[in-house]
């Protein structure tokens, strides 16, 4: 079958029958041995028990059904989203909700998809039951992928669906808005990988290396951990090594280490991982080891600031980590999950933009780069996906230098929403007003970001949604974030509240909190005095407010992005403890 034509089922046939004794995945389990036990399955072993759980499947539904996975990170959760692919079911990815708890994410996710059955292990079936029971429904299976009888082979051939069909429901984070179920299908994911290897591999034809080994511990339930870690070794023909995002939180070392240990390794991590990894992984731990075999790490999924990766290749260069290992990547849901990365030797390369002409909609770079200005990361010139900046309003291409919405084209766009025609018209459904040649009128993602090509490189500004308008100027809360963050290292949000003549920016600032009481009040008056003396020299702003909170209390999405309407609702309601009031 031709490469255009397969899936990611057939795919996975086809390494089983070339590559059968070859290791397709090891997940290492720092749960059960705090050193790592290591579970691996060959590519003969995976598709063997992918074809036992499709005909269980099969018992439960009808290919085009709906398949909620919902268990721990595992060897089973990626058998289990394979077996919903080759049973021709919708498969849906998500994660397993608090003991006790309320995940309206998942209950958001289930209410729309309306599975017919639910995937998950022994370990959490009884919380799977409960809450889907909970939720109204109880006619839905729960099938434990490890109590079948995975070790007795069924012959089960791929159910044969359009390559167009809708592979999975990949459900976003939901950071302004309840979870929307982007459909994924089969011919968009081999599109998008396609393009990732192109841009990430080019100078080996386009390719990983064979002995090339993914690492990975993003959560499956995320569009760059699925894509990551489950679907690029399938198309690849690689190895994986996974773990758990707990793994990783609890010892960073962990995924040092195993990017040291394997063979041409190639990851990816949102910009947090790399801040913690700089703070948490001591020289002991990486005794011994080298890091001169990273192919690329892919910064995406939340703000890349460029002090981070300035941090994280001079922490690690000792360990011969390649300066441009670290590539920023712009991509969503929606794209399937990768859209943009600067090449090679322009890696983590960033330009400064005069703030003022930036406010006003332009960019100019700033001629004296000591002077300040607002420091943007490149992702590089336009190569595998089809990008325009476009007037959002007027729907024409805009010229270079000016801001305007990113919309991209491509096989990898996605097919819409599910179950929402209208949303899916809006966001999928982008039409350019007398296009240039070369450029398609029709079928544009209308992504939401704000963008702009300067010098035919990429710079993406911020969210079209987040935007502050205060004094009658437009400001991005990405930027007065990273100011912040560069004084207090923690999670930062960046808010307007209106009024009835302006709006007035307010910044909540989580903060560690471990002094003691005399120590603790100087502390949190020198971050506010040093907050609002950098966001006015930076940005010429007043900060109407500094909350102080303790870490954790800003609400984030699954993929890390701080959720500034729900910050603005809390604050509205005085619902943050703030630190300075506990003093």
């Amino acid at each position: 079958m031709p490469a255009t034509e397969s899936t990611l089922s057939t795919l996975l046939r086809d390494r089983a029958v070339q590559q059968p004794d070859q290791v397709a995945f090891t997940f290492i389990d720092y749960d059960v041995d705090p050193a790592g036990f290591a579970e691996t399955l060959t590519w003969a072993q995976v598709y063997q028990r992918v074809q036992v759980v499709a005909e269980e499947l099969k018992l439960h539904g009808a290919a085009g059904d709906r398949v909620a996975i919902i268990a721990p990170q595992s060897l089973d959760y990626v058998v289990a989203f394979l077996a919903s692919l080759h049973a021709g079911f919708i498969g849906v990815p998500l994660s397993v909700p608090l003991l006790g708890s309320h995940d309206e994410r998942v209950s958001a996710a289930l209410r729309d998809s309306e599975p017919t059955v639910i995937l998950t292990t022994s370990a959490v079936a009884d919380i799977v039951r409960e809450y889907s029971a909970a939720g109204g429904r109880s006619a839905v299976s729960v099938v434990e992928v490890d109590a079948l009888d995975l070790e007795t082979p069924v012959q089960s051939e791929p159910v044969r669906q359009p390559r167009t069909r809708p592979a999975y429901l990949q459900y976003t984070s939901g950071s302004t808005r309840l979870p929307a179920g982007v459909m994924v299908s089969h011919r968009n994911v081999i599109a998008n990988l396609e393009q990732v290897m192109a841009d990430y591999f080019a100078d080996n034809g386009g390719a990983p290396p064979a002995d090339t080994t993914v690492i990975s511990w993003l959560p499956f339930f995320h569009d760059m951990g699925l894509i990551h870690g489950i679907c690029a070794p399938i198309q690849c023909g690689v190895r994986a090594v996974l773990m758990s995002p707990m793994a990783f939180l609890q010892r960073p070392a962990r995924w040092m280490q195993e990017l040291a240990k394997n063979p041409h390794t190639f990851s990816a991590a949102p910009n947090f991982a790399f801040e913690l990894a700089v703070r948490r992984t001591t020289d002991a731990d990486l005794a011994g080891l080298d890091l001169g075999n990273v192919s690329g790490i892919i910064s995406g999924s939340e703000r890349i600031h460029s002090a981070t990766m300035v941090r994280f290749a001079d922490r690690f260069a000792q360990f011969n980590l390649a300066k441009t290992a670290v590539r920023p990547s712009y991509g969503l849901a929606e794209a399937t999950v990768y859209v943009a990365t600067p090449e090679p030797e322009c890696a983590g390369r960033t330009v400064r933009f005069e703030y003022e002409k930036l406010s006003a909609g332009h960019a100019k770079r700033c001629e004296n780069t000591a002077a300040g200005g607002t420091e943007l990361v490149s992702y590089g010139t336009r190569r595998a996906s089809a990008v325009r900046i476009v007037d959002p309003e007027t729907r024409r291409e805009n010229p270079a230098g000016a801001l305007g919405e990113i919309w991209v084209h491509g096989e990898n766009v996605a097919m819409g929403y599910w179950r929402n025609p209208e949303q899916t018209e809006r966001t999928f459904g982008g039409t350019i007003v007398n296009p240039g040649s070369g450029t398609p009128e029709e079928g544009w993602l209308r992504t939401g970001d704000i963008g702009v090509m300067s010098d035919d490189e990429l710079f993406i500004v911020g969210r079209i949604k987040d935007l502050l308008i205060v004094d009658g100027r437009n400001h991005y809360p990405d930027d007065i974030e990273a100011t912040v963050q560069e004084i207090t290292g923690g999670r930062v949000a960046a808010i307007a509240i209106p009024d009835e003549r302006t709006e007035h920016l307010v910044t909540i600032i989580e903060l560690k909190d471990g002094a003691s009481r005399d120590d603790r009040e100087d502390r949190l008056r020198d971050v506010k005095r040093r907050v609002t003396s950098a966001i006015s020299q930076s940005h010429s702003l007043r900060v109407a407010d500094i909350v102080l909170v303790p870490q954790g209390a800003i609400p984030i999405t699954t993929s890390g992005k701080v959720r500034r309407s729900a910050c603005l609702d809390r604050y509205r309601l005085d619902n943050f403890v703030r630190l300075d009031e506990a003093v």
